[in-house]
């Protein structure tokens, strides 16, 4: 639990599932970054929609202006902040914090 590349690994191994999750194909899941530092983990564009997700290892995840930019600059339809938690909260408009397994077991 303490090593330092924990993050990043679990990081991926969300990315991966949320992409299998919500059934992206080539030329559906993206990153997205600006020179004004902010970015977006995953952009999935699928149906005529845009679904943006951060993913933390955090047991606190909060909205950040990276966020908030990803949010407007992307014309998102929603921006879930996903987490190792169980938990599910709304951080701010357009917004919202969900965990993994909660997400997973979600109809996409």
């Amino acid at each position: 639990m303490t090593h330092p590349r924990l993050g990043a690994s679990w990081e991926g191994f969300a990315l991966e599932e949320i992409v299998r999750w919500r059934g992206a194909g080539e030329g559906e899941a993206f990153f997205w970054a600006v020179h004004a530092r902010a970015e977006l983990d995953l952009l999935i564009v699928k149906h005529g929609r845009r679904h943006g997700y951060e993913i933390e290892y955090s047991d606190r995840p909060r909205a950040t202006r990276s966020m908030r930019a990803a949010l407007e600059q992307l014309a998102l339809d929603e921006l879930l902040v996903v987490h190792p938690g169980s938990g599910e909260a709304v951080l701010d408009a357009g917004v919202r914090a969900v965990g993994l397994d909660s997400l997973l077991a979600a109809r996409p």
